[in-house]
C-alpha cells in the first residue's frame, strides 16, 4: 500500500475523510505536518515514515508533559505501526513567527524561561518512569563527533585518527564539570522555533511545547543554553543574561560556579553539535539553507570555550580547528 493510501485510511479510521489538507513547511527531519480542517473542526497530522521516524517517543513524552500540566499537544489518533499521529492544532504562533511581527521578545522569553523553572522543579522521581534513555557522556560525545565526522572533512579533509582521538580525549575531560548536576526531562530542542503563544491559557500553560521526541534524562542546563544561545538567531543586547538570572533565581541552592561551568559545556557542546548537523543537512541533504547560520554558531562556540572548564577543547580548536576555519562550508549537491 502506498504512503498516501496508507495516510487516507487512517484519515478515515479517524472519520477526517474529505479534510481539506494543508501541507505546512518541513523541518531538518524526515516528519511532514498537515493541517486538517473539517466542519469547523482542525486538527494536526504528523506524518512520521518508519523506519526514518518512530513517533513511540513524541506519543510517551506528549502524554507525560500533559500529566505533569504542561501544553503538549493532545493526542487524538495514533496509528505507531505506520508512523501517523492526529494531534492538537496549536495554531501559527511560533514565538519566532510572533517575534518576526514584533512582539515583545522579553515577555516570551520569560514565558519560555519560566516554562523551563516549572519543569525542572519537578522531582526526578516523576520523570524516571518514562523509561527515557540517559543524557551521558556517551550520548554527548557521540554527539560532539558530528562536527569531526561532517564539518572537518567539509573544511580541511578527512581528519586522521589521532586527532579524532584527541577531540574525544579533551571533551571527556570538559564532561567532567557535569558531574553531580541536577538532571530533569530534557527535551532537547528547545528554542523559540518549537515553542508557541497559546493566548487561551495562562502561566506556563500558555507555552505549547513542540519537538520533544528526542527528550532524555539528562542536566537541567541543556535546555537553558538551547533557548539563550539559538543557533538561529541573534537575542536582544543583555537578553541572556537577564534571563539566566530569572532562571537562577528560581533555584537558590544551586551551585553557581558549578552550574555556570556546566552551560559553557554544555552549550559548547550543542554548537559543536550544531555546526556538523547544519554541514550534514546540507553535504548530504541538499538542504543548504542552514550553511547560513555557520557563522552565528561558530560565534556562539567561541564564547563558550572561553570558560576554564573547557581549556582542553579551546586547545583543540585552535590547534586543528583556527580562526581560518571557522566559517560555513562551500554548498556541494547531494
Amino acid at each position: 500500500m502506498s504512503r498516501d493510501a496508507i495516510i487516507e485510511a487512517f484519515l478515515a479510521k479517524c472519520e477526517w475523510t474529505g479534510a481539506a489538507r494543508d501541507k505546512l513547511p518541513g523541518d531538518a527531519s524526515f516528519r511532514r505536518y498537515e493541517r486538517l480542517s473539517l466542519d469547523g473542526r482542525r486538527a494536526m497530522l504528523m506524518d512520521a515514515p518508519p523506519p526514518k521516524e518512530d513517533v513511540r517517543p513524541f506519543l510517551r513524552v506528549a502524554r507525560h508533559l500533559t500529566k505533569l500540566g504542561f501544553s503538549a499537544p493532545h493526542v487524538f489518533e495514533a496509528d505507531e505501526a505506520n508512523g501517523l499521529l492526529l494531534l492538537e492544532d496549536f495554531g501559527d504562533d511560533t514565538f519566532t513567527r510572533l517575534l518576526a511581527k514584533g512582539a515583545d521578545e522579553t515577555k516570551l522569553y520569560e514565558l519560555a524561561i519560566d516554562t523551563l523553572i516549572g519543569l525542572h522543579h519537578v522531582p526526578i522521581e516523576k520523570v524516571l518512569p518514562l523509561h527515557t534513555p540517559p543524557y551521558d557522556e556517551a550520548k554527548l560525545l557521540e554527539e560532539a563527533r558530528l562536527l569531526t565526522d561532517w564539518f572537518l572533512p567539509a573544511i580541511a579533509g578527512q581528519p586522521a585518527v589521532d586527532i579524532v582521538t584527541s577531540y574525544e580525549t579533551a571533551w571527556r575531560e570538559a564532561f567532567a564539570a557535569l558531574a553531580r548536576q541536577p538532571y530533569t526531562l530534557v527535551l532537547r530542542d528547545y528554542h523559540v522555533d518549537n515553542l508557541m503563544r497559546l493566548p487561551a491559557r495562562s502561566g506556563i500553560s500558555a507555552c505549547g511545547l513542540l519537538d520533544f521526541q528526542d527528550a532524555l534524562v539528562g542536566p537541567t542546563a541543556y535546555d537553558l543554553v538551547s533557548l539563550l544561545e539559538d543557533a538561529r538567531r541573534d537575542l536582544a543586547p543583555g537578553l541572556a543574561e537577564a534571563m539566566m538570572a530569572r532562571y537562577l533565581d528560581a533555584f537558590p541552592k544551586l551551585d553557581r560556579q558549578a552550574f555556570g561551568a556546566a552551560c559553557a559545556v554544555l552549550a559548547a557542546q550543542r554548537n559543536a553539535k550544531i555546526v556538523g548537523i547544519f554541514t550534514r543537512l546540507s553535504r548530504r541533504d541538499n538542504k543548504h539553507h542552514y550553511l547560513r547560520h555557520v557563522p552565528r554558531v561558530w560565534r556562539l562556540l567561541e564564547g563558550d570555550l572561553r570558560h576554564p572548564a573547557l581549556g582542553a577543547v579551546r586547545a583543540w580548536f585552535d590547534a586543528h580547528v583556527p580562526p581560518a576555519l571557522r566559517r560555513a562550508p562551500d554548498e556541494v549537491a547531494a
